[in-house]
């Protein structure tokens, strides 16, 4: 009697369910992958081999398989939220306990490391007092909170248009109170080595005895005063060797004394009236941290009140060779299993990874269109397996009645 066929087919059909229950239950669960239940035949073992007429005994599960599809990725407002879009998963790690998910809801806690709601650390590769990425093993992420020293200017580069039509001033020497003395001016914020800011001024004279030379004075909040000179081609274009040699500038507030070299790379004399068309120097002010942000390739930058930006890291994500033998935990995590294959550790965008869209999560993979469908059609293979458990039954019965 074909009982444990039908029997078999009833387990089948409700683990079917399970899974199918399983995905409408985590429909909206951030970074859950879908599964369903794979099935196998099942037949007598037999010494002679299989014959022409041999008849299964049923079904059996074969496997939970889990679909490591792309989910939707939806925008939030929480900047530590991130999506990876394309392979591979966020490493995690619990007391050094390693894990790895597909939710990426983070946020920072109380000592700046950045967790889930599992208080799993995510990890990454860390950056150096100068926030250089050191691709080394990955370790536990962390914000730094306190503020960003200041950097004092060592350089600043100006490109400029000094019109070659100007004629020398008409009042000597040359007096940076007297407007009458120089052709133009232009000035740069610069910075000690305490933060302080500097306002440093630069003055362009026509010199009166070398064609197509202009003097350059420099000083710094009125101060002292050093010259130089910018020499240009007949077409118009700068002569001379940059950066000019760096000018020492005495601090009177406590702060180191400043040195900058003055860099005229693109500055021309053309028939055209004076502009400045660049001006940057390399130092700045302190700072605080006033946000974070994550790049595509999994940066994470602070950003100061200053202006500036820092790196503190970079997300690592691990893809495996085989996922479907990853080891489920729950709570969206999984563990690294012999069927698995070992983790390959890579920055997002590199290899076979995906890139990280930050400000945003990976919903869950689910289609409840096809898993409604799904659960219509075991309900009925579930029906028509005790159907033929019932027919078996009837059959039975007629057998016993024989008189």
């Amino acid at each position: 009697m074909s009982f444990q066929q039908g029997l078999s087919g009833l387990n089948g059909a409700s683990k079917a369910l399970d899974a199918i229950s399983n995905n409408v239950a985590n429909s909206k669960t951030v970074g859950f992958k879908s599964s369903a239940a794979q099935f196998s035949d099942v037949y007598a073992a037999a010494l002679s081999g299989a014959g022409a007429g041999q008849i299964g005994i049923g079904t059996q599960v074969a496997g939970i398989n889990q679909q490591f599809t792309q989910g939707n990725v939806t925008v939030t407002n929480n900047p530590l939220d991130v999506a990876i879009n394309g392979s591979g998963f966020f490493r995690m790690s619990n007391n050094g306990t390693i894990t790895y998910s597909r939710n990426g809801q983070f946020f920072a806690d109380k000592d700046g490391y950045i967790v889930n709601s599992n208080n799993a650390h995510l990890t990454g590769f860390p950056a150096d007092s100068s926030g250089n990425i050191v691709p080394a093993t990955p370790t536990d992420l962390q914000i730094n909170t306190s503020d960003l020293q200041p950097t004092p200017t060592t350089g600043a580069t100006v490109g400029v248009n000094l019109d070659s039509r100007m004629s020398t001033p008409s009042v000597t020497p040359f007096n940076i109170n007297n407007a009458l003395t120089y052709n133009s001016s232009t000035s740069v914020t610069t910075y000690d080595s305490l933060g302080n800011p500097h306002v440093m001024t630069m003055y362009f004279v026509k010199d009166p005895a070398v064609a197509r030379r202009w003097q350059v004075y420099t000083n710094l909040d009125g101060g002292a005063t050093t010259a130089s000179n910018l020499d240009f081609s007949t077409s118009g274009t700068l002569s001379t060797a940059m950066p000019l040699a760096a000018t020492t500038f005495a601090m009177t507030n406590g702060a180191a004394n400043m040195s900058v070299a003055l860099n005229f790379t693109g500055s021309t004399s053309f028939g055209s009236t004076f502009g400045v068309n660049s001006m940057t120097q390399d130092g700045y002010t302190s700072g605080r941290l006033s946000g974070i942000s994550v790049s595509n390739d999994g940066l994470v930058q602070g950003r100061y009140s200053n202006g500036q930006t820092r790196n503190m890291g970079q997300i690592a994500l691990a893809n495996f060779s085989n996922p479907n033998g990853l080891l489920s935990l729950g709570a969206n995590q999984w563990a690294e299993a012999p069927s698995s294959g070992a983790p390959l550790i890579g920055a997002p965008g590199t290899s076979s990874l995906g890139v990280i869209q930050a400000g945003a999560v990976e919903e869950s993979n689910v289609d409840l269109t096809s898993e409604l469908v799904n659960m219509i059609t075991q309900q009925r293979a579930y029906q028509a397996n005790a159907q033929s458990i019932k027919t078996q039954d009837q059959l039975l019965q007629t057998l016993v009645n024989l008189r």
